[in-house]
């Protein structure tokens, strides 16, 4: 029988108009956002080690791991809705990589934010990616 297999929810898109953000108004914002990634990595992990483990399983004892699996997903995806309500977005369910849109010169980018940093440290054009990353100190925000 085959089973589910493993996806990683696609992040909500918000049917609002992008919420903008100051290093500021993203900084005070870490404090729930901190709380709901940690849940996102926690919970996406736990989903991977439910794939494994109903992979491994024979086909009689797959149905409980697949309700378990598929409550981990709602509740995965519920996170990401969250954030969305927030007006940032999940980059990396991994490692709770989130960016924040933000504006340069005029310009939208992203205000970068990963998971176990302090605060936001840095920024890259919205098709820089993570390796992209300058450090926010060379940021002139604008409306």
């Amino acid at each position: 029988m085959a089973g589910p297999q493993f996806f990683t929810p696609k992040s909500a898109k918000p049917s609002r108009s992008r919420r903008r953000f100051t290093v500021e108004q993203a900084n005070k914002s870490l404090p729930l956002v901190r709380r709901i990634v940690a849940d996102i990595v926690q919970s996406h992990a736990e989903a991977a080690r439910l794939q494994q483990q109903f992979d491994r399983v024979a086909a009689r004892e797959q149905k409980p791991i697949q309700q378990r699996l598929e409550s981990v997903m709602h509740r995965l995806e519920d996170y990401v809705d969250e954030l969305s309500e927030i007006g940032c977005e999940l980059k990396d369910y991994q490692s709770g990589l989130i960016d924040f849109t933000g504006r340069h010169d005029g310009r939208d980018i992203y205000l970068c934010w990963k998971l176990g940093e302090e605060r936001i440290t840095h920024w890259h054009e919205l098709d820089a990616g993570f390796a992209g990353r300058k450090p926010v100190s060379q940021l002139k925000q604008s409306e």
